[in-house]
């Protein structure tokens, strides 16, 4: 088995995580002759923007919108707004999300909100997934905000 812990040859690399309770400690392991790498993206005829809908579709999401966002900001090129009935079904929604598009290759840079609930962010760079409760959809109102986004139509599956 493994060494447990670190060494000399380890670098901890702290991240402000609020999701495991403030600083999140990881040991990136550096040995002799060991490739690390990301597994690659797989290619698709799919966009990712579009795994995520599908994913989010089969977890029962409602009201599903995709705003292109591409010229209006430089943080993304798409929204992906979805509701789930209470926060359960949000959580399933945003596993079943991060699943599919791992399976992809794809991982998210953020995730906020998740153990709340009301409102799940997951920032993949190229796009925004943002996972509301009714109430928070409501509230948040992103359609208005962003009201100069052009809606993306989905294509039936």
């Amino acid at each position: 088995m493994g060494r447990v812990g670190p060494s000399e040859n380890d670098n901890l690399v702290t991240n402000g995580d609020p999701a495991v309770g403030g600083l999140a400690k990881i040991i990136v392991r550096y040995e002799q002759g060991a490739l690390l790498s990301r597994p690659e993206r797989i290619h698709s005829e799919i966009p990712s923007w579009l795994a995520a809908v599908r994913a989010a579709e089969s977890k029962k999401a409602t009201d599903l919108k995709v705003l292109d966002l591409t010229g209006i900001t430089s943080f993304t090129d798409y929204f992906l707004v979805c509701t789930g009935a209470n926060q359960r079904q949000i959580q399933a929604i945003s596993d079943e999300i991060g699943q599919k598009l791992k399976e992809r290759g794809e991982y998210p840079i953020s995730v906020e909100g998740y153990k709340d609930a009301e409102w799940v962010l997951v920032d993949y760079g190229d796009f925004v997934i943002h996972i509301f409760s009714p109430r928070a959809r409501a509230y948040y109102d992103l359609e208005r905000l962003w009201r100069n986004a052009k809606n993306v139509a989905i294509p039936a599956a």
